[in-house]
């Protein structure tokens, strides 16, 4: 009898060490099929960012001059929030350690928002597009030059506020 009760446990045992190793080898491969799809997830590369950020960097300035401040603290944001993105997708890129060269310019424009004050948001703007074109020069982009928009980004937008 104890030696029935022995195989029977033995039994058990190995059916279920077999039903283990069969639930890792479907979870191994529910891991890989999930990894699969992401490796083929889309991203967007820097340029799309990049043309993302210029946008923004237009639409700012239209907003700036027109003392539409609560539009420019909006679109400085976004291209702070564009710049996160960057950072989190294109770590891969090595021009991407540069890209806090526009530091400066963001933090002027957020005082001249915050203070209201045009002249110093046109000094601040300067700064960043500078900043924009050093990055570009120093990662081999000299090419792609940024300059202070003048004509509008987009004709469906109203840039002056209360409207």
């Amino acid at each position: 009898m104890k030696t029935v009760l022995i195989l029977l446990l033995l039994t058990l045992i190995i059916a279920s060490c077999s039903q283990q190793g069969d639930n890792t080898k479907q979870l191994q491969a529910r891991i890989d099929s999930l990894q699969q799809k992401l490796n083929n997830t889309y991203r967007p590369g820097l340029g799309e960012f990049m043309l993302g950020i210029q946008e923004h960097h237009a639409k700012l300035w239209f907003a700036g001059i027109n003392k539409n401040w609560a539009l420019a603290d909006f679109e400085v944001h976004e291209i702070g929030e564009t710049v996160d993105d960057i950072k989190q997708y294109c770590m891969d890129r090595p021009e991407v350690k540069s890209i806090g060269t526009i530091d400066p310019g963001i933090a002027a424009i957020n005082n001249a928002i915050k203070q209201k004050d045009v002249d110093q948001f046109k000094k601040g703007f300067v700064e960043l597009t500078s900043n924009c074109n050093t990055c570009h020069k120093n990662n081999q982009h000299g090419f792609n030059v940024i300059i202070i928009p003048n004509g509008l980004p987009v004709e469906n937008q109203n840039f002056k506020p209360g409207n």
